[in-house]
Protein backbone atom coordinates (compact mmCIF):
# COMPACT_ATOMS: atom_id res chain seq x y z
CA UNK A 1 0.00 0.00 0.00
CA UNK A 2 1.34 3.48 -0.94
CA UNK A 3 0.89 6.50 1.19
CA UNK A 4 -0.37 9.57 -0.61
CA UNK A 5 0.86 13.12 1.01
CA UNK A 6 -0.92 16.21 -0.21
CA UNK A 7 0.49 19.48 0.24
CA UNK A 8 -0.49 23.03 -0.70
CA UNK A 9 1.60 25.01 -2.80
CA UNK A 10 1.46 28.19 -4.05
CA UNK A 11 3.19 30.10 -6.34
CA UNK A 12 5.34 32.95 -5.20
CA UNK A 13 4.44 36.01 -5.27
CA UNK A 14 8.09 37.57 -6.41
CA UNK A 15 9.08 41.37 -6.26
CA UNK A 16 10.21 42.42 -9.40
CA UNK A 17 13.84 42.15 -8.60
CA UNK A 18 12.99 38.59 -7.90
CA UNK A 19 11.53 38.19 -11.41
CA UNK A 20 14.56 40.01 -12.93
CA UNK A 21 16.96 37.65 -11.52
CA UNK A 22 14.51 34.56 -12.37
CA UNK A 23 14.18 36.10 -16.23
CA UNK A 24 18.42 36.85 -16.31
CA UNK A 25 18.68 33.12 -14.94
CA UNK A 26 16.04 31.26 -16.99
CA UNK A 27 18.01 33.14 -20.04
CA UNK A 28 21.38 31.93 -18.84
CA UNK A 29 20.49 28.45 -18.67
CA UNK A 30 17.96 27.84 -21.36
CA UNK A 31 15.13 26.80 -19.06
CA UNK A 32 12.15 27.45 -17.59
CA UNK A 33 11.71 28.29 -13.85
CA UNK A 34 8.97 27.94 -11.86
CA UNK A 35 8.53 29.47 -8.38
CA UNK A 36 6.57 28.11 -5.72
CA UNK A 37 6.19 28.37 -1.63
CA UNK A 38 5.70 25.96 1.37
CA UNK A 39 6.80 26.60 4.68
CA UNK A 40 9.19 23.37 5.51
CA UNK A 41 9.92 21.97 1.97
CA UNK A 42 13.23 19.75 2.00
CA UNK A 43 13.89 18.59 -1.21
CA UNK A 44 15.13 15.37 -1.19
CA UNK A 45 18.83 14.20 -2.05
CA UNK A 46 18.62 11.68 -4.71
CA UNK A 47 21.65 9.34 -5.69
CA UNK A 48 22.02 8.95 -9.47
CA UNK A 49 19.50 5.33 -9.98
CA UNK A 50 16.85 7.26 -8.37
CA UNK A 51 17.26 10.20 -10.47
CA UNK A 52 16.67 7.98 -13.26
CA UNK A 53 13.81 6.08 -12.20
CA UNK A 54 12.32 9.62 -11.24
CA UNK A 55 12.75 10.87 -14.87
CA UNK A 56 11.95 7.68 -16.20
CA UNK A 57 8.67 7.83 -14.39
CA UNK A 58 8.03 11.61 -15.10
CA UNK A 59 8.61 10.68 -19.16
CA UNK A 60 6.34 8.04 -18.97
CA UNK A 61 3.10 9.68 -16.85
CA UNK A 62 4.02 13.48 -18.76
CA UNK A 63 4.42 14.74 -15.72
CA UNK A 64 7.08 16.68 -13.91
CA UNK A 65 7.60 14.90 -10.66
CA UNK A 66 9.86 16.91 -7.20
CA UNK A 67 11.37 14.61 -4.71
CA UNK A 68 10.77 15.96 -1.18
CA UNK A 69 11.74 14.40 2.23
CA UNK A 70 8.77 12.80 3.95
CA UNK A 71 8.41 14.42 7.69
Amino acid sequence: MHKMVIDMWTFSKLSKENMDAIGAAEEKLGVTLIAFSEEGTKFADLGDEAVKEVKALEEKLGLSLVALETK
